[in-house]
């Protein structure tokens, strides 16, 4: 039961164009790495729960809910917004408020959140700005919010009207328009990343932040003096959230994570074998085929699983047909966006082939034909090329076996340890 390749479960290292996997059979450590691309800054949430910027080409651990960290991959996102920590900024306009710059520590830990005010005018009492998108778009709106002295506040998208009310004090939003998927996110020191997601109608989108009285009242006389504190704003095309993407002055892309490449013929067993992952993908239902897994580099030669647009997942062996499926998870069976846990084992005689997911043993496809691979050298979070469909999700813990495990062997590696475990991992609410 020999793990020929161990990737994460809490064990990081990385450099610029590389992150650590290895193998440390009989107390010798070799080293095994992914190559590691990304052709801009990123950013992660650090071990002490702050932002910070990540250099280009190198693989990010995040912390945001994992005390382990998990190696984070995700897709090409521009942030529209062109100063997104700098409301005072005239690209910012404002309406019956004002801006205070760097007030308060901010997400990131320095002193750059500005606080927005409200004056006593009967009116609305906003910042906003005008960005242009793709015709017809789903966007993501953002931003992070903190107490002052005020109750509540609102995030508008103009163009639709779509909008939610937050209320600081029970970290919940309170309000919102029906048809958009909304999300909150807790962050160290009272901090909030409020946002949600909207189809756009035209090729134009406006993010509005209002201070209001409570989650859903626009306009009202001002008190001259109420407020709350802003930073970090954000509008992405796409149909969920990435990671804070800053900006000063113009807009600014973030590049795809591509990780790939780690392992050689030496590690993987062309005769038998496991291949295991733990982690989480970014939506549950991805707009494209994502792949990763084990291969020479041929499609004819790989060992793999799909994640395909309609959520499922499935297990390959040696090709895409209907005859390569060893076996098919649907999607109304699992979230893809919660914590889960998988294991294929591949062999040369069909009984050798199963299909493991959260402990369960997957039944194996009708017309499932076994056939033999060789020549495995590469592991690749992304298709047998190494680059093609990447995987965009939250890696956890990934492995290699070069021995064919046992069903009893397959459950216990995919299942979880305990009931906490599994309610940590899941993200559920224990009551």
């Amino acid at each position: 039961m020999a793990q020929t390749l161990k990737f994460g479960k809490g064990t990081w290292a990385t450099k610029t164009g590389s992150s650590m996997a290895y193998n440390d059979q009989n107390g010798n450590y070799k080293p095994l790495p992914f190559n590691v691309e990304r052709d801009s800054i990123a950013t992660r949430v650090n071990k002490q729960g702050l932002i910070e910027v990540v250099g280009k080409d190198k693989l990010r651990i995040d912390y945001t809910d994992s005390a382990k960290g998990v190696a984070l991959l995700e897709p090409q996102r521009t942030n529209l917004i062109t100063y997104s920590e700098d409301f005072g900024n005239s690209d910012w306009l404002k309406s019956n408020a004002s801006i205070n710059t760097n007030v308060v520590l901010s997400p990131d830990g320095t002193t750059t959140a500005d606080e927005q005010i409200e004056n006593t005018a009967n009116s609305t009492h906003l910042s906003y700005q005008n960005m242009i998108v793709s015709n017809g778009a789903t966007v993501t709106l953002s931003v992070f919010v903190k107490k002052k002295n005020t109750n509540y506040c609102i995030l508008l998208e103009n163009t639709t009207g779509k909008r939610i009310g937050f209320n600081f004090n029970t970290g919940l939003i309170e309000f919102q328009s029906t048809a958009i998927e909304t999300f909150v996110e807790k962050f160290n020191n009272d901090w909030y990343r409020i946002g949600f997601t909207v189809n756009v109608v035209s090729t134009s989108a406006i993010l509005r932040l209002y201070n209001s009285p409570d989650s859903n009242t626009l306009s009202y006389t001002g008190d001259g003096f109420s407020g709350f504190y802003i930073w970090g704003a954000q509008l992405e095309e796409g149909s969920y959230a990435t990671s804070y993407i800053p900006t000063s002055g113009s807009t600014y892309q973030r590049q795809a994570d591509v990780v790939n490449g780690s392992g050689n013929s030496e590690v993987f067993n062309d005769s038998e074998g496991v291949l295991f992952a733990e982690l989480e993908l970014l939506q549950d239902t991805p707009i494209a085929n994502m792949y990763f897994g084990i291969s020479s580099g041929s499609l004819a030669n790989s060992i793999f699983f799909r994640f395909n647009t309609a959520g499922d997942i499935v297990a390959y062996n040696a090709g895409l047909g209907s005859s390569n499926i060893i076996g098919l998870k649907s999607a109304s069976e699992i979230d893809l966006t919660s914590t889960f846990k998988l294991a294929v084992k591949y062999g040369v005689t069909n009984p050798n082939f199963s299909f493991y997911v959260n402990g369960l043993k997957i039944p194996q496809n009708g017309s499932f034909s076994a056939t033999s691979v060789s020549g495995l050298n590469q592991y690749d979070f992304a298709l047998y090329d190494g680059t093609s469909s990447p995987v965009y999700g939250k890696i956890k813990d990934s492995r290699i076996y070069n021995t064919a495990l046992t069903d009893a062997e397959l459950e216990y590696l995919t299942s979880y340890r305990s009931l906490n475990e599994m309610v940590t991992e899941l993200n559920l609410n224990a009551l």
